[in-house]
């Protein structure tokens, strides 16, 4: 006879929900169970459900717990409660998902027991999918930047919109980023949106050019980068009260202004937020009081662009758009220009000298062979500026993994370290891009 699964029957709010596995390691270094994690979030809920409710959400399953690798799951499990309801969105690339929509305590511990450490809403409601209520403002330091650069430019958005007559609400992102939402009346499209955050971008980045960036390239970026793409359709960020795959398991968590001066982001964890929601409530449990309207930032987007500046580039999923630059990292447009050059004046070719260090899907992993590489050297990494280490995080079909890339361009030639094999070197979609290429040969 079949050994019987374990599992424990939760009753919430009337509905029962089945827990598989319920003790289940998802943090081995605080010992959190998949359980204790779904415990987490009925103790947050209203807050957590203030950031997901009547909205579809992408299932980013870590179902081996927060150290092994996820995988995104658009479309709703086919398996699911009757009073779990879904709704049908489409997607840039012309295809369509029927998604969740998660309305109550009961269906957010049931995507939780799906292996939803983080939850990752679409910023439009059930009734309009087409027309965001929400401007999403995600702040990523490349590495080297600390936390105070962070709230740095955290406040000079806060200024910012303030000056626009809008109103922000911060959280920290529960990595090393901060979020601001802003609350917007659902008028515009995606790509509206999305021009108002490029125009956003692009301000803060004048108003503090040492430490703010719009770039979108990596290579380009310094600083803090405030990545406009993410209001881009199909796009979502975690929301309010996430949990994040961190050994300390931290959580993006909602803050009042004057907390964010003096906020260490290693503060919220599933040990300490439930303490703090339940004797301070949800800083932003009026968020949904006082949408604002974008006509300022589109009419600064429109004073960019007749000033010259063009669109930003867009997610390399997407379809090249109208107005768009060239779609191609800055390193690979200079060596084409050159070998263009080349061919009639014969000048030697110019290429940024970018190395790859390490590809893993465990983001600790590739970092901790960034750390092998710098001591292996030493000489050359003290030379490196905090924007000559690229992060990049890749998609592959299912699941993401960590590129990491040194541009020695700050290094002497006498000293740079050559291409060598990387350590770790897991690249998960180099299988199937070489299958993909020896079927195109065989095509020929």
């Amino acid at each position: 006879m079949a050994k019987q699964e374990a599992s424990e029957l939760l009753s919430i709010d009337g509905r029962e929900v089945r827990i598989t596995h319920p003790d289940k390691i998802y943090f081995s270094q605080t010992t959190i169970s998949k359980l204790d994690l779904v415990h987490y979030y009925l103790s947050v809920a209203p807050g957590a459900l203030a950031g997901i409710r009547d909205r579809p959400i992408v299932l980013k399953r870590f179902v081996n717990g927060a150290e092994a690798p996820a995988f995104y799951q658009k479309r709703a499990p086919e398996q699911r409660p009757s009073w779990l309801r879904t709704v049908t969105l489409s997607f840039p690339s012309g295809r369509t998902a029927e998604e969740i929509v998660v309305d109550d305590a009961a269906g957010l511990a049931w995507v939780v027991n799906l292996g939803c450490i983080e939850l990752h809403p679409h910023p439009v409601r059930s009734a309009d999918l087409d027309h965001p209520d929400e401007l999403r403002i995600d702040l990523d330091p490349v590495p080297g930047v600390g936390w105070d650069g962070v709230r740095r430019v955290t406040l000079e958005v806060k200024a910012f919109l303030e000056e626009l007559g809008l109103r922000g609400w911060p959280k920290t992102s529960g990595s090393r980023g901060m979020h601001v939402n802003v609350r917007i009346e659902p008028r515009w499209t995606f790509a509206e949106v999305r021009r108002a955050a490029v125009a956003l971008s692009r301000a803060v980045e004048r108003r503090l050019p040492a430490l703010a960036s719009s770039k979108w390239w990596k290579e380009e970026r310094h600083g803090v980068f405030l990545d406009y793409n993410q209001n881009a359709k199909d796009r979502t960020t975690c929301s309010a009260y996430s949990v994040r795959p961190l050994p300390d398991a931290r959580v993006s968590t909602p803050l009042l202004w004057h907390e964010v001066p003096d906020c260490d982001p290693a503060d919220f964890t599933v040990f300490t937020v439930p303490k703090r929601f339940a004797e301070m409530g949800d800083p932003h449990a009026d968020m949904d009081s006082e949408p604002g309207s974008l006509e300022k930032l589109l009419e600064l987007a429109a004073r960019d662009e007749a000033a010259g500046f063009g669109d930003a580039p867009w997610p390399p999923h997407f379809r090249k758009m109208e107005g768009e630059a060239a779609r191609v990292a800055p390193s690979r447009a200079k060596s084409a220009k050159s070998a263009a050059a080349k061919s009639t004046t014969k000048k030697p070719r110019v290429k940024m000298p970018l190395i790859v260090v390490a590809n893993s899907p465990d983001k600790a992993a590739a970092l901790a062979g960034l750390e092998r590489w710098r001591s292996k050297y030493a000489e050359a990494a003290a030379l490196l500026a905090p924007e000559d280490v690229l992060v990049d995080s890749m998609r592959g079909r299912s699941s993401t993994w960590t590129r990491i890339r040194i541009n020695l361009g700050n290094v002497p030639e006498a000293i740079r370290p050559k291409q060598e094999t990387p350590d770790p070197d897991d690249d998960p979609t180099r299988e199937w891009r070489e299958r993909w290429k020896e079927k195109a040969r065989k095509k020929q």
